[in-house]
């Protein structure tokens, strides 16, 4: 099956910028939903940003005017630009490829914002 391949995580400081990608193989890719994920220790899973085939994108409250989703379909990738970043931020981020009702995962990459 599809592998999706993560990069961009590691440490920044509070009010920093960091960019994620993930990168796959395969038309499905740029035809279905892409989501950004994150999950801290103890906390759910929640949704960070998504974006369709079509480029319409998702944002989850805390991530509005921060955060933007966007795709590179020349390179089959889609990117999750991070601004203005906060300690409750850090997480381990996945991203998740719509197979119907389901997802296909990433391995996470780890997001930590300190001093």
């Amino acid at each position: 099956q599809v592998q999706l391949v993560e990069s961009g995580g590691g440490l920044v400081q509070p009010g920093g910028s960091l960019r994620l990608s993930c990168a796959a193989s395969g038309s499905i890719f740029r035809i279905n939903t892409v989501g950004w994920y994150r999950q801290a220790p103890g906390k759910q899973r929640d949704l960070v940003a998504a974006i369709t085939g079509g480029g319409t994108t998702n944002y989850a409250d805390f991530a509005k005017g921060r955060f933007t989703i966007s795709r590179d379909n020349a390179k089959n990738t889609v990117s999750l630009q991070m601004n203005s970043l906060k300690p409750e931020d850090t997480a381990v981020y996945f991203c998740a490829l719509r197979m119907g009702v389901s997802n296909h995962w990433g391995q996470g990459t780890q997001v930590t914002v300190s001093s």
